[in-house]
């Protein structure tokens, strides 16, 4: 990227510049010139930020939008792209942006997570991490489901970070965010349709087409939104072990529901009770990331998927949970992760490539045992 194109895109942001050099800030959010607000720490903020007026914000999309080879206008009135930096930009013009020109700044980072940072960041416990990464040695279908910023992405480039170096890593994405640090590589970016310039649409769908013919050992699909569930599925079912991707959905069970209806999507003729079997079946597990109304972003389940039941429920079992049991004078919640109790069905694997998890390390803690007994809830 050409530093005349970098200095470009700062001059039309300059009524936020501070805002993108600021490291606290991870989310930028514009609904018309005066109405600005960020994302600190997990809280939304209003800020005095303000552009001169509606039309300057206008042509400054307009201009960012060409930069990239993008046009926003009446007949294409939302824009998804990625900026210099890496940071992605959304933004959504009137008429159907009821308030002015809507625009949200998901911030790039160059900081490299890792499993202990999570520990330390209090979003994951040590035992429950130690759990994943023999997961990941293992070869565990994978899917990392949560709302928006609930740490997904993060979540992902960590495990992903924890797989075995020899094997060829093949990343599926719409717009290029995860920085997973691995020997054997190999990255896919989706292409939107323009019309105007000849240029054909690319899909995730057709990405992971062609990368199952490009000797992959694992793909990683960054998000999953539409019928590329199906193939992301087949391909977890026909040898490409440790296969992962990320959902939205806010609980385990909703993941694999999610999962299944994404699948049901477009022309596929296949049964719906095939398609939940299928799911039921390439699926090991469900790490559930989750943003408190604390600000807090931690991993709220940790499941093993075990199929459906005789009435097509999937079975899906809590392996670790986090657990709030008070909240401190600030309004930050009180708790930590704690095992269930529950083993999963492939603990045997674990004791037959001796990796370092005792059984013991499954077993409930006392504190913890009254909580279990109640009903899991959504991020709260």
């Amino acid at each position: 990227m050409s530093e005349v194109f970098k200095d470009a895109i700062a001059t039309l942001l300059a009524p936020i510049s501070d805002l993108l050099k600021d490291p606290t800030v991870s989310e930028i959010m514009i609904n018309g010139p005066s109405d600005i607000f960020i994302e600190r720490k997990g809280q939304c903020i209003r800020v005095p930020n303000k552009f001169r007026d509606d039309e300057s914000l206008m042509a400054s999309m307009r201009a960012i939008a060409q930069s990239v080879g993008r046009v926003i206008d009446a007949d294409n009135p939302r824009l998804d792209a990625r900026l210099p930096d890496g940071s992605r930009i959304a933004v959504v013009i009137p008429p159907m942006a009821r308030c002015g020109v809507t625009v949200a700044i998901r911030k790039f980072s160059e900081e490299k997570l890792t499993l202990k940072d999570l520990i330390n960041f209090g979003s994951i416990s040590p035992e429950a991490a130690r759990f994943l990464d023999c997961c990941m040695y293992l070869g565990k279908n994978t899917l990392v489901s949560g709302g928006t910023g609930s740490g997904k992405t993060t979540m992902l480039n960590v495990l992903g970070g924890r797989m075995p170096k020899h094997q060829r890593l093949l990343i599926i994405e719409d717009a290029a965010e995860l920085q997973i640090k691995a020997d054997h590589v190999v990255r896919f970016e989706t292409r939107k349709a323009n019309p105007e310039r000849g240029i054909k649409e690319v899909t995730i769908r057709d990405l992971v087409e062609s990368a199952l013919r490009l000797r992959p050992d694992r793909i990683i699909v960054g998000e999953v939104r539409g019928t590329e569930a199906l193939d992301l599925l087949n391909a977890m079912g026909t040898g490409h072990d440790g296969s992962m991707g990320t959902v939205h959905a806010n609980t385990p069970e909703d993941a694999c529901t999610r999962i299944e209806t994404l699948c049901l999507m477009g022309e596929t003729k296949i049964p719906p009770e095939t398609i939940r079997k299928m799911v039921g079946n390439a699926l090991h597990m469900i790490v559930q990331c989750s943003r408190y109304h604390d600000g807090g972003r931690r991993t709220s389940h940790i499941s093993e998927v075990l199929g459906v039941d005789e009435h097509g429920r999937y079975i899906v079992k809590d392996i670790f949970r986090w657990i709030q049991t008070g909240k401190d004078e600030n309004g930050k919640f009180i708790g930590q992760m704690a095992p269930t109790g529950y083993v999963p069905t492939f603990f045997e694997e674990f004791v037959a490539n001796k990796l370092p998890f005792p059984k013991a390390s499954l077993k409930p803690p006392e504190w913890a045992i009254p909580f279990l007994q109640l009903p899991s809830k959504k991020a709260a």
